[in-house]
């Protein structure tokens, strides 16, 4: 086990989600805190370090062709190497999908989302060092789940049975996550991420704001249109200052 608590708190959640069964209409699971470790430990030892944080960012799952590349949520492989400065040895899912091929930062393909989000930080904060020092971001379950065609099924889209079987082990390792960088804001990217964290924190000791942003997804047809400036608009209405 790592002495870094939010490393132990990975791989605690690892552990037990080992044992989840998916859907019959999911034919992969990939679960990039195993075979892209090395990137993720360096995410989180460079920039997980000298809690607290102001505001924690919850997505829901990984992307193919982001966080499943690079082990960093809306991980992009040229904001994950280039801005963040990150590198590691990525190997390969254990039951990988012909057409979502897993090649680290040596990915062509650029994850919308990620671009987005991470885009957004760079402009706003220049340095990811500036960005990181108020902000964390963090998905909620580290598994991705593909269908027979390579389409993503994330678990919003899950039968409610089945999601709530991922529930318990994801809700105590977002509760591990606060007590860890003590936010005073845990914002989800998206509805169901902000669903899921608020039932994950209700009874909470901490004083803490939840609320949630608009999710970069060019699927939601809201983002492609002036993300950066709605997501703002709600960060703002939460009482967090933008730069």
């Amino acid at each position: 086990m790592s002495h870094h608590p939010l490393l132990e708190t990975s791989e605690t959640l690892t552990e037990t989600l080992d044992d989840f069964e998916p859907p019959e209409s999911v034919t992969n699971v990939y679960n990039p805190l195993t075979y892209a470790r090395s990137i993720h430990r360096d995410y989180v030892e460079t920039y997980g370090t000298a809690p607290p944080r102001e505001v924690l960012l919850v997505g829901m799952n990984p992307g193919p062709w982001g966080m499943a590349q690079t082990g960093v949520p809306f991980g992009d492989v040229d904001f994950v190497g280039d801005w963040m400065g990150l590198d590691g040895e990525v190997g390969s899912p254990e039951d990988e999908h012909p057409d979502r091929r897993v090649e680290g930062l040596a990915c062509s393909r650029n994850e919308v989302s990620g671009s987005r989000l991470w885009g957004w930080a760079e402009e706003r904060f220049g340095t990811a060092e500036s960005f990181f020092e108020r902000f964390y971001v963090y998905n909620y379950c580290p598994l991705l789940f593909l269908q027979e065609s390579g389409r993503n099924q994330p678990p919003s889209r899950f039968k409610a049975a089945k999601r709530d079987e991922l529930v318990p082990a994801c809700h105590e390792a977002l509760r591990d996550v606060v007590a860890y960088l003590e936010p005073d804001f845990v914002v989800g990217v998206g509805n169901w991420a902000r669903d899921r964290l608020r039932d994950a924190l209700e009874g909470t000791d901490r004083d803490i704001t939840t609320g949630r942003i608009l999710h970069p997804s060019p699927a939601n047809p809201h983002a492609n249109q002036g993300w950066v400036e709605k997501a703002e608009d709600q960060l703002r209405e939460l009482g967090i200052d933008v730069p």
